[in-house]
């Protein structure tokens, strides 16, 4: 380990190959000094209480459904619930955006989760990979998605939404628990021009808007 604030980015069962590689090359490369490391089942680092003690955030990338990975990952939901409390920063990306909330999930949220794809107004109605329009700090930009959620705050919600989709629903939130913070969002920011070129769309670089939500979930910006 070196003097650098660690952050565990998730690889493993409940994630698909890119996701994890692209947060944690997100995390590597941003303005924070980071020392990026991953965790998970067959990681060096183990998912654990202990591990997380030791970390400055923890990041869930997108991949698979949120049925099987709850169901990977809900014995260490008490250990992540408890390390986000006392001041831990959670990353959760598309559907670690999903397991932030509570039907199934880690229930950090002051609310709940549900798919974009089936809410009133949206403009994407399946689960592939496709593009979705979204208002980013009020400003209109394309982003990657795949069948993301969106964000169902609590009335009155101690929470700031950076980002909406078209039909008003909040696409990425930062908000308060307890002592620490939670970032989430539905469509993809980190994601790399090839996730792009394989799915045959063309690309829009949306980095920008990953570092901004990073930032606001770490830094508390506002």
């Amino acid at each position: 380990m070196t003097d650098r604030p660690l952050a565990l980015v998730y690889r493993g069962p409940a994630s698909l190959p890119g996701c994890p590689e692209a947060v944690a090359s997100l995390l590597a490369s941003g303005p924070w000094g980071l020392d990026v490391r991953y965790t998970g089942p067959k990681e060096d680092v183990p998912l654990s209480a202990e591990s997380l003690a030791a970390a400055r955030v923890y990041a869930q990338p997108g991949g698979g459904t949120l049925s099987r990975a709850y169901r990977k990952l809900r014995r260490q939901r008490e250990a992540l619930r408890g390390w986000v409390r006392g001041g831990g920063r959670y990353l959760g990306f598309c559907l670690g955006g999903y397991l932030a909330g509570a039907t199934p999930g880690f229930a950090l949220l002051p609310g709940d989760t549900d798919q974009y794809i089936v809410s009133p107004g949206a403009t994407v109605h399946h689960d592939g990979n496709t593009l979705v329009e979204a208002e980013w700090r009020g400003l209109p930009r394309t982003l990657f998605f795949q069948d993301g959620p969106y964000f169902v705050l609590d009335e009155g919600a101690d929470a700031t939404v950076l980002a909406t989709y078209t039909n008003g629903t909040p696409a990425a939130v930062v908000a308060p628990f307890g002592a620490g913070r939670v970032g989430v969002v539905g469509p993809h920011p980190e994601a790399t021009d090839d996730w792009y070129t394989d799915a045959g769309l063309p690309v829009h670089r949306t980095w920008d808007l990953a570092i901004d939500f990073v930032a606001a979930t770490l830094e508390g910006a506002p």
